[in-house]
């Protein structure tokens, strides 16, 4: 476990010192609870990641590991946003670079006015992806069994879950005052992208190799960038809640940053020790709670939702699908 962990362990020390060395005992302080609340929100994430990761080879979970992390850190946590501001705002990439370094106020307002359009796009996303595991045919475990096993039964009905995820955005327009044709187009945008990427990942594993355990070549590719599109919807609302904390760039890229690290030590941490095999109601419980964070992306489009209130919900499923999962073992043994 150790090995596993301590590098995030490490990358935790070094980030601290820097944060204290540039701002003090508070700016340290402010980025510890970055990363503290970065891991909080994300952990549903972390086993998300170990159920797609477990199928991939050793090669691709070095990838995730490597490649991955610079995805992760430079690319969603950092440049997404400035893409997505410079397309809400009319700028350059200049402008809006300049701006993320030079005056992270006028950053954070800017940033702040295109999240309509963040949670149309995240909620929606991570909607579908809560919608399509209850809704999934071959699903043999059922923690919920009076309310999940009902939902199975519609599981025959392809186009019924992108239906439910676009339905429940249009209510939800209703009560948008702001931006509501953005929303839309965002939500709708969030949909139809997991359900295209859900239907090419299932057709990829089609051509797998038969008779190995894990899946190589391009269906593995398309596994890779599948957890880069999950690890961005996760994390873009963080960006924003980030803003609120702090304005200082380098806080919260040192907060996020070493979030991700340990997202991805804890999904590597629960593949190589079979967690979500020993464990049966974590999968369950993690997509709770990705339906509870979804939710509160797409309402925080109308009233803002505290990000305390999200990680600590979101903790409080996983943790009770732990406990559930526990005494499931302990009564399996018994008898």
């Amino acid at each position: 476990m150790f090995r596993i962990l301590g590098f995030s362990v490490f990358i935790t020390i070094v980030a601290l010192v820097v944060a204290f060395l540039y701002g003090g005992p508070a700016a340290a302080l402010t980025t510890l609870f970055l990363i503290a609340v970065e891991m909080a929100i994300s952990f549903d994430n972390a086993i998300v990641n170990a159920k797609v990761l477990t199928k991939l080879s050793r090669f691709w979970q070095q990838i995730f590991l490597t490649v991955g992390i610079f995805i992760a850190i430079f690319v969603v946590r950092f440049i997404l946003p400035i893409v997505i501001v410079m397309l809400t705002a009319n700028l350059s990439f200049s402008e809006v670079f300049n701006l993320a370094i030079n005056d992270t106020a006028k950053y954070g307002e800017k940033l702040n006015e295109a999240h309509t359009i963040i949670a149309g796009f995240g909620g929606s996303f991570l909607l579908a992806l809560s919608v399509y595991f209850f809704l999934e045919k071959d699903r043999k475990i059922f923690w919920f069994e009076s309310f999940e096993k009902p939902l199975q039964k519609l599981s025959g009905h392809a186009w019924l879950p992108p239906l439910i995820v676009v339905g429940i955005i249009l209510v939800l327009t209703i009560f948008v005052h702001h931006d509501t044709a953005d929303f839309i187009r965002a939500g709708i945008f969030g949909t139809l992208l997991y359900t295209l990427i859900k239907a090419v990942l299932d057709f990829a594993e089609r051509f797998a190799p038969s008779g190995k355990k894990h899946v190589t070549g391009f269906p593995a590719f398309l596994g890779f960038m599948y957890l880069e599109l999950l690890d961005a919807s996760f994390s873009l609302d963080g960006v924003l809640g980030a803003f609120a904390i702090t304005k200082q760039v380098l806080l919260i890229a040192l907060g996020l940053g070493v979030g991700a690290f340990w997202v991805r030590s804890f999904t590597i941490m629960m593949v190589r020790r079979g967690t979500l095999t020993v464990y049966k109601y974590l999968d369950h419980g993690a997509h709770y709670a990705i339906l509870i964070l979804s939710l509160s992306l797409l309402v925080g489009a109308i009233v803002k939702v505290p990000s305390a209130l999200i990680g600590i919900s979101c903790i409080g499923v996983i943790l009770i699908s732990f406990l559930a999962s526990r005494k499931l073992n302990n009564s399996q043994k018994i008898s």
